[in-house]
């Protein structure tokens, strides 16, 4: 692996670029698993991704579909380069006189990567689900007023939650990423930030350990000789195929991950005190089905979200951009 490979510039301008186009064009079906995730029996407020995507136009306006997208936009880049390049490192060090690496060192390779990645990702998802969540939440509250559909289409309802206390407030205020993480570092320290740790390790460790040995083996494929890489169509299509099957293998993870950094709970919804609780409530309450809740809408979010970041990765957009900008600019 050549040191341009392993450049972290090139690696932030990679992340940063597929990151932003990525969750531009996949945000909204995210924020369908994020509510379809939170939903328990007896209140679902959407019956499937297009229900809720539906619903939340209506009800929301076509922006309301992006609730949270600032956070995951300002934040991904050091994710994503965080990920993709510690990835690389891992599997440089690994690698023994240029020789190929083993499944198992690939495997241990990702989790490396998982386990640096989640010191990005544990804030971005914790704030990201609180604005995510808030319409579902905010529709729940009109049920029992019985307000109509067309009604509730009409109103664009702002939810107004206390982060605190979990409870719903009377007075709607518009809530935003900077006031969750100002009152949570308040109250609660940085470790408020970082609620749900071991479930997002329990997701991204195993999502790496999945996705970067069978995206390698995938692109491998697509090689024309062991000298050359593949072409960019090919590392797009093994970007999705590797991220789609990762994300549905640890669905169950991202479920309770969910569900553990939601701080705010509509009516007679219940409180976690860990994985381990949060587990065994989900199975006595809901069943084996409710951990494999947008499990589709997760695969169409990562597919296209890794595919594009592999093509950058692999075209060595970052590179390119690195060795043909001025340099006087780069100093400024």
């Amino acid at each position: 692996m050549s040191q341009q490979q392993l450049s972290l510039p090139a690696k932030l301008i990679n992340g940063g670029i597929a990151g932003i186009v990525g969750v531009t064009c996949v945000f909204p079906i995210d924020l369908a698993k994020t509510r379809l995730q939170n939903q328990r029996i007896g209140q679902q407020a959407y019956k499937s991704m297009m229900d809720c995507l539906v619903k939340t136009v209506r009800s929301e306006g076509y922006f309301g579909m992006y609730r949270g997208a600032a956070v995951n936009l300002t934040l991904v880049t050091p994710e994503k380069a965080i990920k993709l390049a510690a990835n690389d490192l891992f599997r440089h060090h690994l690698a023994k006189d240029g020789k190929g690496l083993t499944v198992f060192k690939e495997m241990l390779a990702g989790c490396g990567a998982g386990m640096c990645q989640v010191i990005v990702t544990t804030p971005m998802e914790m704030l990201k689900i609180q604005l995510q969540d808030a319409g579902r939440l905010a529709a729940q509250q009109q049920k029992p007023v019985m307000v109509s559909p067309t009604k509730l289409a009409a109103t664009n309802t702002v939810l107004s939650r206390s982060y605190n206390s979990g409870t719903a407030v009377s007075a709607p205020r518009a809530v935003s990423a900077t006031r969750i993480a100002t009152d949570l570092l308040r109250t609660q320290g940085i470790q408020g930030l970082y609620k749900g740790l071991g479930a997002t390790l329990m997701r991204d460790v195993p999502f790496s350990v999945v996705y970067f040995p069978l995206f390698a083996n995938l692109n491998r494929l697509g090689k024309p000789s062991p000298d050359e890489s593949s072409p960019f169509y090919w590392a797009f299509l093994s970007g999705c195929v590797a991220g789609s099957t990762a994300a549905v293998a640890v669905n169950p993870c991202d479920v309770v991950k969910t569900r553990l950094q939601s701080l705010n709970k509509g009516a007679s919804e219940e409180s976690y005190n860990g994985v381990m609780d949060c587990v065994n409530k989900i199975l006595r309450k809901e069943g084996p089905s409710a951990f494999l809740k947008g499990a589709g809408c997760r695969a169409l979010v990562i597919a296209p979200l890794f595919g594009i970041a592999q093509v950058m990765y692999f075209v060595g957009v970052g590179e390119y951009i690195l060795d043909n900008f001025p340099s006087s600019f780069m100093s400024v």
